[in-house]
């Protein structure tokens, strides 16, 4: 299947309020998995694709939203647990609707008993953020949006 026809079903997904749905031509197979909370104007989505040679299978997850081209998105930079405030007690770092600059902490990923700041990478607006509190995170997955 065509990368150009991927991202068109990825789009389409977006904008539906489909939870799920699941495609398989035969050499690649898709999951597209959303997370919808009712009353929110922001999904997450979550796509398996998933394509399978005789030679050589590969899998590739893209995680994130549809977002404007002008918006950034902080991944994480290692694999832990992430948390959006210092402790339980503290505001979290960022919400959504916040103004942040370069280099201003987002939120804290633990990894090994060591707590690593996420910094912006970008000056602007939070338009979403895609992870929560204390949930587990990839190395390079998509956790905040910059505009």
């Amino acid at each position: 299947m065509e990368l150009e026809n991927v991202l068109k079903l990825i789009t389409a997904f977006s904008e539906s309020s489909l939870t799920s749905f699941t495609l398989d031509d035969g050499n690649t197979k898709l999951s597209f998995a959303a997370d919808r909370n009712e009353g929110e104007t922001s999904s997450n989505v979550v796509t398996k694709v998933v394509t399978v040679n005789p030679e050589v299978a590969v899998e590739n997850v893209v995680q994130g939203s549809a977002v404007s081209d002008n918006a950034h998105t902080v991944n994480s930079p290692l694999v832990g647990v992430f948390y959006s405030a210092s402790s339980p007690e503290e505001s979290p770092f960022v919400s959504v609707g916040d103004h942040v600059k370069k280099g201003q902490v987002l939120g804290i990923v633990e990894a090994m008993k060591l707590m690593n700041e996420i910094e912006s990478d970008y000056e602007g607006v939070v338009k979403e953020i895609l992870v929560n509190n204390e949930q587990m995170v990839e190395y390079g997955q998509p956790m905040f949006v910059i505009e």
